[in-house]
C-alpha cells in the first residue's frame, strides 16, 4: 500500500463542523494545551501524531463516521419515506470514548485506522484539533474507505446500519510499543492482543469493553481476554450472554471472578459492580430523563468510570458518576458530540442541588467535592457550537 507524508497532528485548536456542545478543558481560555509529540511512522500507513512517552488513556478500536437520527416515531419500512426531527454526525465506536474522556480532562491517546477519505479527514480534525486528542499511534490507509455507521433512534432505542471493511493493519502491529499509561482501554475480541501485555507490563490498568456479535453465539472465548484485564464494562445483555446466566446479578457474580472490576450497564435501570480490589460492591438506579437519543452512552459511561476509577473514588461514587455522564449524554443527539464533559456536569448540579429533589441532591453530594473549580469560568469565555448538527452539514 503507497504511503504519503502528511504534518503531524498538532493538538491546537481548529474548526470543524460539528455538533460539539463544549470545548474540551484545555481549549482556548482553558488549561495549556498539552505539548504535542514529534511523527511516529511506520510502514503500511502514515503516522497521525507524534511520539510522546506518557498518557492519561490510551484507547484502541474501531472507528466510525456516524450519521445519526433522532426523533423517529417508527422505523423505516420498505417502500416508505420516514422524516425525523434531528440529526447529527461525528467520528463513532471508539472516538465516543476518546472524546468523553478528553472532555474530563484527561490526557488521551487513540490508536484507531482513517481512511483518507472525506469521512476519516472529518473524524481526524474533529479528534485532534477540536477535542484534543492525541493520534500518534493512529494511521491513515490510502484507498480505505472509513467505516460508516447510520444510527436510528427511537423507541428510547436506537438500531445501527454500517458498512465498512477490516482496517487494513492490525491494532498490534499498527500500535508497535504502546505509550505508558495510567490506563489503557480496548473493545475485546476472542483473539489475544500483544500490546495489552505490554501496557499491563508496564502498569496500565486495562478496561475492557465488547462491541455486537453479529453471529449472536456469544463466544465464551472473549472471557479468557477479558480474565486478563483489571475491568469489564458490558451491558447487561452482553454479560448474560456472555455468561450463559439468566439476570445482571447472577452476570455479575461469573465476571466479578474473572476481573478485579466488574460494572454491568442496565440502561434507564442504573448499573450495578463489583471491586474485588476494595471488597465494595455497588448498584444505583437510573436517573429520570428524557432519552433523545441513547448512541454511544454506554462508551460515555465507560469514559465516566475510568475517570472515576482513577481519581480513588468509593465504587459508589463511580457509578453514580459513570451513570449520570451516560443519561445527560442521552438527552443529546449524537454519540461523542453529546458527551458532557466536566461542564455539563456542572450545569446539571447546580439545577439539582436547587431543586427539590433530596435523594439526588444526597446521592451526588460528592459533586461538590469533585467537579474542578474554575469549570464555569472556562466554559463561559469558550464559545458553543450548536445544538443539533444539521442536515446541511451531513456529507452527500
Amino acid at each position: 500500500m503507497s504511503e504519503q507524508a502528511i504534518p503531524a497532528t498538532r493538538l491546537d485548536r481548529g474548526t470543524v463542523r460539528g455538533s460539539w456542545d463544549e470545548r474540551p478543558p484545555d481549549a482556548p481560555g482553558g488549561h495549556p494545551v498539552h505539548a504535542p509529540p514529534a511523527a511516529m511512522p511506520t510502514a503500511g500507513g502514515q503516522a497521525l501524531g507524534g511520539a510522546g512517552n506518557q498518557v492519561d488513556v490510551f484507547l484502541s478500536g474501531l472507528l466510525f463516521f456516524d450519521i445519526v437520527f433522532a426523533g423517529l416515531d417508527r422505523p423505516p419500512t420498505p417502500g416508505t419515506e420516514v422524516w425525523t426531527r434531528a440529526t447529527g454526525s461525528g467520528p463513532g465506536g471508539i472516538a465516543n470514548f476518546a472524546v468523553a474522556l478528553s472532555r474530563f480532562g484527561l490526557r488521551t491517546s487513540l490508536a484507531a485506522a482513517f481512511g483518507d477519505d472525506f469521512y476519516g479527514e472529518y473524524c481526524r480534525q474533529a479528534l485532534a484539533h477540536t477535542e484534543g486528542v492525541d493520534l500518534t499511534w493512529s494511521r491513515r490507509f490510502p484507498g480505505w474507505a472509513t467505516p460508516v455507521t447510520a444510527s436510528l433512534a427511537y423507541d428510547g432505542d436506537r438500531a445501527l446500519v454500517t458498512c465498512g471493511d477490516e482496517p487494513p493493519m492490525s491494532a498490534d502491529e499498527m500500535i508497535g510499543e504502546p505509550p505508558r499509561s495510567r490506563a489503557a482501554i480496548v473493545h475485546i475480541g476472542p483473539e489475544p492482543t500483544r500490546w495489552l501485555d505490554r501496557a499491563r507490563a508496564e502498569g496500565s490498568l486495562v478496561f475492557a469493553d465488547v462491541g455486537w456479535d453479529p453471529s449472536q453465539e456469544w463466544a465464551t472465548a472473549i472471557l479468557d481476554q477479558v480474565a486478563l484485564c483489571h475491568a469489564f464494562m458490558p451491558n447487561e445483555g452482553e454479560a448474560m450472554s456472555y455468561t450463559r446466566t439468566d439476570t445482571p446479578s447472577a452476570a455479575l457474580a461469573e465476571l466479578g471472578d474473572l476481573v478485579p472490576l466488574a460494572v454491568i450497564t442496565r440502561g434507564g435501570d442504573g448499573a450495578l459492580g463489583v471491586d474485588a480490589t476494595t471488597g465494595e460492591t455497588a448498584s444505583v438506579p437510573g436517573l429520570p430523563i428524557d432519552v433523545v437519543d441513547p448512541t454511544g452512552a454506554g462508551d460515555v459511561f465507560g469514559a465516566g468510570l475510568v475517570t472515576a476509577t482513577l481519581a480513588g473514588w468509593p465504587l459508589v461514587e463511580r457509578l453514580r458518576f459513570a451513570n449520570l455522564a451516560a443519561a445527560l449524554s442521552v438527552q443529546r443527539v449524537g454519540g461523542a458530540p453529546a458527551a458532557p464533559g466536566w461542564t455539563g456536569i456542572s450545569r446539571w448540579w447546580q439545577t439539582t442541588r436547587a431543586g427539590h429533589d433530596l435523594d439526588l441532591r444526597r446521592d451526588y453530594a460528592f459533586l461538590d467535592r469533585v467537579i474542578p473549580d474554575d469549570v464555569e469560568e472556562r466554559s463561559s469565555r469558550t464559545p458553543r457550537t450548536g445544538e443539533v448538527l444539521r442536515t446541511n452539514d451531513v456529507p452527500s
